[in-house]
């Protein structure tokens, strides 16, 4: 068992407490979500809040973010990135906190959608995310502005769609990170431009009889794209 009492060198310094607050993204097919819970200790108990802890001693600030992407989805492996910290001296009432926060993506299906239930912890459209607490909102918007940034570039809106998907389940998810339409022809000669997409022999008839075919998304590919100079950009 590793020693985690250590010598101490710094009693003169005033003692901060350092959290992690993860922003989760998640997508039905239709719409991208945020997660959020109802913060269950004072300062604001019971307002909605981004998923969050305080960083134990024994553990790095990743291992605290992954500690609690766990707890919140019950899924490990989830997609997940640094964002930012969050330092303003008087932004937590209750102590001097810094917050290392962190944004993650996941394939929201209805397991993943109900089990967050056991959190008392809710799945909300962007339009209609509640006001937030702290710093919180800040959070997600700078968040949203990460994540358009990298889709723009790299294809990282295949981490929020099942392993099949249609053309038009990609279009909606590309329409709700950028809060935009685009242009159904265009979006659709552009994406199968970049031969990064597998077409299978099956189709998605859930919405009419004639159906969508389904694709696979080929990392491969698009890795070999990237090595010859070429950009991800839609």
């Amino acid at each position: 068992m590793r020693n985690t009492h250590k010598k101490a060198f710094y009693q003169d310094a005033t003692p901060l407490l350092v959290a992690v607050d993860c922003i989760i993204f998640g997508f039905d097919l239709e719409e991208l979500k945020l997660l959020l819970f109802k913060r269950k200790v004072e300062p604001f108990k019971g307002e909605w809040s981004v998923i969050g802890s305080f960083v134990q001693p024994e553990e790095s600030v990743s291992s605290a973010a992954s500690r609690v992407l766990g707890a919140y989805t019950g899924l490990d492996g989830i997609f997940m990135e640094p964002l930012g910290c969050y330092g303003e001296v008087e932004r937590d009432p209750g102590a001097r906190v810094i917050s290392q926060a962190y944004f993650a993506l996941i394939r929201l299906g209805e397991e993943e959608a109900q089990a967050v239930e056991t959190y008392q912890a809710k799945w909300f459209g962007l339009s209609a995310v509640p006001p937030l607490i702290l710093d919180h909102n800040q959070m997600v918007e700078n968040a949203l502005q990460a994540l358009r940034r990298k889709a723009r570039y790299r294809p990282i809106g295949f981490e929020l769609l099942p392993e099949k998907f249609t053309i038009p389940q990609l279009k909606r998810l590309y329409d709700a990170i950028y809060q935009q339409e685009f242009d159904r022809r265009n979006f659709r000669k552009k994406i199968l431009s970049m031969n990064v997409l597998d077409k299978l022999d099956e189709k998605d008839k859930s919405n009419s009889k004639k159906g969508a075919f389904l694709y696979r998304f080929n990392r491969q590919q698009y890795e070999e794209m990237i090595e010859k100079g070429i950009d991800f950009v839609l």
